[in-house]
Formats: structure tokens, C-alpha cells, sequence
């Protein structure tokens, strides 16, 4: 069987020749890609040359292309496309390829040939030696021979937990589908939004109506749902997600995590990870969170004052299920705005084309272009050309940054959320250039017509070419400090500065236009978003800090600690409850974004330890964007030529280089100085907040 994994595909950037991948091709695959990296890492192990930086660390970074190529796609295509069959084969291979890495990790010969490879002057590649060797003693190069074979056996299962987490919450968020048998109870939802839960019932073989759920706590159609009891019944659903078996899985996962992180000489596995972020400490993490909390909690009980009350109003109770309809009734009462009239200006490709791509052209001087010859791993799945300034996209095919793919529409076997991803790293090294993915799970009209976007959606897909931008830039000599491999405090700073962009007064009236007048979105609709922007900010604060608070409880327990904590729904809403109690959190109206059982973030996305990162980052994005507006870059009287100069510095200082500078040291030239939290709490109206 010729296996179109096993070499590097000819297709323009390497992207992955989907038509002919098959199945049945990964596992073959990943047994040899594994068996040819172990080749190459002996070849480096057996020189009997003195030890170079040609002959170790550049012999260590050019080695496992084919490995790093099968699993990129492989793992790309297992959470867009989530079979049994590929279920079956993550469960198989992701433990061999965790064995694989704390082999390679743990090798004597290669961890002292790479202490005694001296390293270029550039800061790239010093940098790129300090982080190698400090990355081979966290996994564990140190230790004897006895705790690193401890130190795999945990790994090895701690790689099977996280895929057994992710599988059974995806198999939970499909059986929890909510299921409804008239149209009535699903008043409140607009027409296409209906027909879009009828058509989803029929792919999934039910009669009726059926709401798929969505990753957070708080579903987005329970803004709309008029009913209560149907309110209720989406809200229980989605509260009830992974009870069923992801208790244990993640109670196992935090013993092991802390076992791991004591072993390696830490106290905590959240004090293990975030020695590598730019937070530097737990400590500093939890610092900000609960520092926040005061505050957040005050506003979050003035918006619940007025919430109820309204609700009273209508002789309805109020209570968890209830915040997000009161709150869009009083947002359109106090506001005068209506958020389905709002969704009518945001049609997706015009949002895509002429809001996503032109802001970066404007900002960072790039075109995008489709290439309708170029095919996806799926139906709907586009592929686009990225060309930097002073190309011609008509003249100069194939010859640009990289490739972008959208896939924006969910799928019964698609796992929920939204992210970015890679099927292809850029390095000068390796002469590889970006091929980006940004994934997403909107709701296709069962008519065919574009989606119109909510305001969250609409930033989603601000948010998630963020970071595709963050790939597509990249400007570095070695893979390992390539686009998005930084900490995750620091990933989501350029994302959630592009956020910025979608309703930002130099752009938004060249993008929003009404899907059927074509009018441009009007000032008075526009003044209405912004005067509600604050609103709701008291809440949506506190269910991030909750979720947040319940990161770091989890993985700063000690092992026995962990250990002592049951399986069961009541110990683990009662550790929740305690942890949030401990913070300053405690409406019982508010759950966290994220509760244990379905934070797929932190057991199954890589984001242990890290779920705060999006708080610090948005310190960093609300203090650089104000840097954008006095450089008049955005804002009304914002020009197109400053602009261009302002996106070309946070292009050079931060989007192209990776991981290969310092982080704070690129802020501080960005800004002039570290950053200041003062714009991210008037953003959120928590002023009375302090760092």
C-alpha cells in the first residue's frame, strides 16, 4: 500500500493530499514515522564527531518531519472528524508517541551532547539552547533510571486520560443533544435558527427539533429561548455534560499530574507549568484572578438586581438558566438593542472578506485569495492563499506566505469549540512555509444562505484568525519557536488584540452591510453596541474567573490531596464550591464557564494550569490596542497609512518571532514601558479593581 503520509506532500505548501488519505493509512504510518525518528535520533546519539550545533541541536530540529506531519494531520482530522475508528487509534497511538517522547527526553548521550554544543551569538538560536536544555529537565533528563521509568509510565497514561476525556464528553455533548418535539417551545429563536434545530434532528435521525450543544456552560440560544421550561431543560443538559464518565478520568488526571510534578522537583503541577509561562509563578495567576474577583462579583450582583426584577415583571422566576434571556430583555430595553437585528449586518463571507482579510491588509499589508483548486479534508472546508505586500496574487500562485483553511460549520461527528491549528509549521530551517486551520462549529442555515453572526461569533472569528495570523507570520530560523509555540499566557495576546478590529470604527462600516438592503450598518445601531458594552461584563467576568479558580484548584493539590477527592458529582461540586468560596466567588447564579466534568480546555486541550491566560493576555490586548489608537491606527479618525506602519511594528515585534525573543521584552519595546491593567478594567467596568 503506498501511504500518501509518508512523504512530504507535492501539493503547493505541502498541503496534505486529503482526497487520498484514508483511514486506514495512520496507524501503518505512525508506526514507521515513529520507527524513522528513533533512526534519526540514534544517528545524532552514535556521532563520533565532537558534539556542534550543526551536528545536535539543528540534527535535532530537522529530525521528525514525518512524525510531526502524520500527527499533525492525524490530529487535525480527529477532532473535526471524531469516528469510532479514529477514536479507536488516538487511544492506541497518542500513549506510544508519549513513550516515544520521554525516550528521546531522557537519553543521556543526546541531553549531554546538547549541553556541550556551543550556540550561535544570535538571540534565536542562544535562546533556542537555554530552552532545550531547561525543556530535557523538566521531562525529566535528570532523573535515575527508576523515576524516570515512573515518569513514563504517568505519562503514558496520563496521554490515554486525556483522550479518554475528550472522547467521552464529545459521545456526552451528542447524546445531550436537546431534543424537542414542537416548534412552540422554541419561541423566542428566529425562524432560521428553527429550521437550522429541524434539519439537525433529521442528520442525527430524530423527529422534532434538536439544539447540539455548545462547549461553555451558558448556551448562546438560551439568550432567546422564550419559554423557561425550555430554557431549563438546555441549561440541565448542559450542566449534566461527562457526569456520566469523566468524573474518574479527571480525578485520576489530577492525582497523576501532581505525582508528576513532585517528581520533577515542583509542589504543584500548576506551580510545574507555570514556571514556563510568562506569569512566571501560580502565585502571580491566582493573584490576578482573585484580585479581580471583588469587583467582578459587585457588578455581576447589580446586573442580577435588575435582571430579576425584570423578570418579576413578567411573573417569572429567575434564576441560572434564566441570565442570559433577562439579561438580552434588559440589554434591548435600556440599550434599544436588538441582537437579531444586529445579526442581519454580519453575514459570514462578508465578515470573512471584506472584515477578517481586509483588516489585515490594512494592519499588515497581506492578501488573501481562495484557491478553489485546492481541496479540504471535509465538505465546506475552503483553502485560501496568503501573498505579503508587493505580491501579485494573480502572477505569483504558489509562491506566497502559506495557506489558510476555514472550516466553520459544525458536524454531528465535529467536537465543539473553536480554535486554530497547524498542519504545517514555517521554519527557515526546514524551508517550510504555514498551512493554518481556523475551526469553528456555527449552525448552517438549512436553507443554504449565509450564517449571520452573533456578536460573540462575529469576535470568534476575529478571535481565531488572531492566532492564524500569529502562524501565518511567523519569521524564524527553528521549528520548536515557530508561530503559536509560545506559553499560553502570551498565545492569546495577538488573538485578542484582533478581536479588536470587528467593530472598530476604521473598519467595521467597510464590512457590515445588511445581508438583504446592503445598507451600512448605521451610527445609531453602532452607538447602541457600544453604550451596551459594558453590560453583562459583571457576569461574564465572574464565570471565567470561576472556571479559572477551578483550573488552579485542581492542579495545585498534592498528590494525597488529589487522591483524596471521590468520583462522585458531590465531591467534586463540593471542591468546586470550596475553591470558588476560597476566591470571593459565590453567586449561586453564576456557574463557571467550564465546570470540572466538561473543561475540555484543561483535561483534553493542553490548557492545564493555563485556563487564566485568557485574562492575562487581555491585560496585554486592552493596554496594546490603546497603544493602536495613539498611534492612530484605530478609532474614527484612524488613517489607513498609520495603520500600516502601526500593524508592521506589532508584525516585527511580536506576530513573526515565535517564541525567539523575549516576551516581555518585545511588550516593552511595542509599548515603552510593561503593561497596565487600568484599560482591560475600564473595558470590563471593573475599575474598582486593583492589580
Amino acid at each position: 500500500m503506498t501511504n500518501p503520509l509518508l512523504s512530504p506532500s507535492t501539493l503547493p505548501y505541502q498541503l496534505p493530499p486529503f482526497a487520498e488519505i484514508k483511514v486506514e493509512h495512520f496507524r501503518p504510518a505512525i508506526a514507521e514515522a515513529l520507527t524513522r525518528h528513533d533512526e534519526e535520533i540514534k544517528a545524532i546519539v552514535d556521532n563520533t564527531a565532537d558534539p556542534t550545533w550543526e551536528n545536535t541541536v539543528e540534527a535535532l530540529e530537522r529530525a521528525g518531519q514525518d512524525l510531526e506531519r502524520v500527527l499533525s494531520i492525524f490530529g487535525n482530522l480527529s477532532g473535526t472528524d471524531v469516528t469510532d475508528e479514529m477514536e479507536e487509534i488516538a487511544a492506541e497511538v497518542w500513549p506510544q508517541v508519549a513513550a516515544h517522547s520521554d525516550a528521546i527526553y531522557q537519553n543521556e548521550v543526546l541531553y549531554a551532547r546538547l549541553k556541550e554544543a556551543t550556540p550561535p551569538a544570535d538571540e534565536e538560536s542562544q535562546r533556542l539552547h537555554a530552552h532545550l536544555l531547561r525543556t530535557f529537565a523538566r521531562q525529566g533528563a535528570d532523573l535515575g533510571a527508576a523515576e524516570k521509568e515512573q515518569l513514563s509510565t504517568i505519562n503514558q497514561r496520563l496521554s490515554a486520560l486525556s483522550e479518554e476525556f475528550g472522547r467521552n464528553l464529545m459521545a456526552s455533548t451528542r447524546e445531550r443533544a436537546v431534543h424537542f418535539d414542537s416548534a412552540e417551545k422554541l419561541k423566542g429563536l428566529p425562524a432560521d435558527r428553527i429550521e437550522a434545530a429541524k434539519a439537525y434532528a433529521n442528520e442525527v435521525g430524530q423527529d422534532g427539533y434538536v439544539l447540539p450543544l455548545e462547549l461553555p456552560t451558558v448556551q448562546s440560544e438560551l439568550a432567546r429561548l422564550a419559554d423557561p421550561a425550555a430554557r431549563a431543560k438546555v441549561y440541565e443538559a448542559s450542566r449534566a455534560r461527562g457526569s456520566e464518565n469523566n468524573l474518574s478520568v479527571l480525578t485520576e488526571m489530577a492525582r497523576l499530574r501532581a505525582e508528576r510534578a513532585q517528581l520533577l522537583g515542583y509542589d504543584t503541577h500548576a506551580d510545574y507549568v507555570i514556571a514556563e509561562e510568562t506569569a512566571q509563578t501560580a502565585e502571580a495567576a491566582r493573584r490576578m484572578l482573585v484580585e479581580l474577583a471583588p469587583a467582578a462579583e459587585a457588578n455581576a450582583a447589580g446586573e442580577e438586581k435588575l435582571l430579576a426584577e425584570e423578570a418579576t415583571l413578567h411573573n417569572e422566576d429567575f434564576g441560572a438558566a434564566d441570565w442570559a434571556y433577562w439579561e438580552s430583555q434588559v440589554r434591548a430595553r435600556d440599550f434599544s438593542l436588538d441582537e437579531d437585528e444586529l445579526r442581519q449586518y454580519f453575514p459570514l463571507d462578508r465578515v470573512l472578506e471584506d472584515g477578517v482579510f481586509a483588516a489585515a491588509h490594512r494592519l499588515y499589508g497581506i492578501t488573501v485569495v481562495p484557491r478553489e483548486d485546492l481541496e479540504g479534508y471535509a465538505e465546506g472546508v475552503r483553502v485560501w492563499e496568503v501573498f505579503d505586500e508587493g505580491q501579485d496574487p494573480t502572477a505569483d500562485r504558489d509562491s506566497g506566505i502559506g495557506l489558510l483553511l476555514t472550516d466553520y460549520f459544525g458536524r454531528p461527528s465535529k467536537r465543539g469549540g473553536a480554535w486554530m491549528s497547524e498542519f504545517v509549521g514555517q521554519s527557515h530551517l526546514l524551508g517550510t512555509k504555514p498551512v493554518i486551520v481556523n475551526v469553528m462549529g456555527l449552525t448552517k442555515p438549512a436553507d443554504g444562505s449565509q450564517p449571520r453572526l452573533s456578536q460573540d461569533e462575529l469576535h470568534t472569528v476575529f478571535h481565531e484568525f488572531g492566532h492564524a495570523l500569529h502562524g501565518l507570520l511567523s519569521d524564524v530560523r527553528y521549528p520548536t519557536f515557530s508561530g503559536t509555540r509560545v506559553p499560553r499566557d502570551w498565545v492569546e495576546f495577538p488573538s485578542q488584540i484582533n478581536e479588536n478590529w470587528a467593530l472598530d470604527p476604521a473598519m467595521v462600516k467597510r464590512y457590515a452591510r445588511h445581508v438583504e438592503t446592503g445598507e451600512v450598518i448605521p451610527d445609531e445601531l453602532l452607538t447602541k453596541v457600544r453604550e451596551a458594552q459594558t453590560f453583562g461584563q459583571g457576569f461574564s467576568t465572574v464565570e471565567y474567573l470561576a472556571a479559572s479558580i477551578v483550573d488552579l484548584a485542581w492542579h495545585s493539590l498534592t498528590p494525597a490531596d488529589a487522591a483524596a477527592i471521590a468520583a462522585s458529582q458531590e465531591s467534586i461540586d463540593a471542591f468546586e464550591r470550596a475553591a470558588l468560596d476560597d476566591a470571593g466567588l459565590h453567586n449561586p447564579h453564576i456557574a463557571p464557564r467550564y465546570r470540572s466534568a466538561y473543561f475540555n480546555h484543561i483535561f483534553a486541550g493542553g490548557y492545564s494550569a493555563g485556563y487564566y491566560s485568557y485574562l492575562w493576555a487581555e491585560v496585554l490586548d486592552a493596554d496594546g490596542f490603546s497603544w493602536f489608537k495613539e498611534e492612530n491606527a484605530a478609532g474614527p479618525e484612524a488613517s489607513d497609512a498609520a495603520a500600516r506602519a502601526a500593524g508592521q511594528r506589532f508584525r516585527d515585534l511580536v506576530l513573526s518571532k515565535g517564541a525567539s525573543r523575549d516576551f516581555t521584552e518585545a511588550y516593552r519595546e511595542l509599548r515603552g514601558r510593561d503593561k497596565d491593567v487600568a484599560p482591560l478594567l475600564a473595558r470590563r467596568g471593573l475599575s474598582g479593581a486593583t492589580d
